[in-house]
């Protein structure tokens, strides 16, 4: 579910006003006059809660839900609801969890933070903490002793920035929490909606991005990086790793402790990243991705969608494999290309 610190939870509401909303019918034997409280992931739910499930079979994690409620395709027939959760069928998932959100949190797609300039009277600031020209920072937001923030930076509301930070100037900051003596250089992009749509014919909705960014301590992150919130959990960079200017990390991605990312790095959604791993200069990972810990990258290297890539090893090339592997088929394609044709 959302953190109240970042968004404001409009529930609860029936279960049938949340079918009305999507578009539902009250499935038979369901109460409707069932109060929800809130969507949450597969994970995250409880009794109260709305979650959604995408596919056609159950998986671990639809299984082991403790959701009371959860939305699933209409076209998936033979879904088994786990007990205590009411199953709603629907013509389109995605579609119908972005309708479900909106109506719990209609402010999702507004900029979570201030308006006014200054420091917000809510706002914590603590001792020895040196704001520019222009700083704005939000309510109920934290800043921890020794910080400093360069001019126009932008820190919104409930935003918790650790002790002994240096965040340069024209950064912004929403839903996150930093921590301790992390480094962020000008114009990084912190907290902004993760890149999630619901498409159809008619064209392309927003899902509502109502999650989380986490930056531990003795992080570094580049100048005009940009590290998106998760869509309902954390996005999360782990202790004292570094990244590079120009770097996309999407929501929902989860990056181990001591790290090096390198700049023009793409990394898409839902991926999980070890601890020690070197991403070198543009390499592209697709999402729901595993590396493992120790792994190297070189640069321009290709991660496709749901590789799962051994820690401790080298990789290059497109889609990604061992080093070792990725020469030997360079030099044999080089061979090919010299090979003289026949009859000449």
């Amino acid at each position: 579910m959302a953190d109240p610190r970042f968004y404001d939870n409009r529930g609860p509401f029936t279960l049938a006003e949340v079918c009305a909303r999507v578009g539902a019918t009250v499935p038979d034997g369901a109460d409707g006059s069932a109060h929800i409280a809130d969507v949450a992931s597969l994970s995250g739910a409880v009794a109260a809660h709305l979650t959604f499930f995408t596919g056609d079979k159950p998986n671990a994690a639809f299984s082991q839900t403790s959701a009371g409620f959860c939305l699933v395709s209409a076209k998936a027939k033979d879904m088994v609801a786990p007990e205590g959760t009411v199953l709603i069928p629907v013509s389109s998932v995605q579609h119908a969890f972005s309708a479900a959100a909106e109506l719990f949190y209609p402010d999702c797609h507004k900029f979570a933070g201030p308006f006014n300039a200054g420091v917000h009277p809510t706002a914590i600031v603590g001792a020895n903490v040196l704001l520019g020209a222009g700083v704005v920072v939000g309510p109920g937001a934290e800043i921890g002793e020794g910080t400093q923030i360069g001019p126009n930076t932008v820190i919104g509301r409930g935003v918790a920035i650790g002790r002994d930070c240096v965040i340069a100037g024209n950064t912004v900051i929403a839903c996150a929490f930093i921590g301790d003596q992390v480094s962020i250089l000008a114009g990084a992009q912190i907290g902004q909606p993760g890149f999630g749509f619901a498409s159809s014919a008619s064209g392309h909705i927003k899902i509502p991005q109502l999650g989380r960014v986490i930056i531990q301590d003795r992080v570094e992150i580049g100048a005009c990086t940009t590290i998106d919130r998760g869509a309902l959990g954390d996005t999360v960079v782990g202790e004292g790793t570094k990244i590079d200017n120009l770097v996309q990390i999407g929501h929902n991605t989860h990056i181990g402790r001591h790290s090096i990312i390198v700049s023009q790095v793409g990394i898409s959604g839902s991926t999980e990243i070890g601890d020690f791993v070197v991403l070198a200069g543009q390499v592209g990972v697709s999402d729901h991705v595993k590396i493992g810990s120790g792994a190297r990258l070189g640069g321009k290297c290709g991660v496709f969608m749901g590789q799962v890539l051994e820690g401790g090893k080298d990789y290059g090339g497109i889609p990604a494999k061992p080093v070792r592997d990725w020469l030997r088929e360079i030099s044999a394609v080089g061979a090919l290309v010299k090979k003289p044709k026949r009859g000449s």
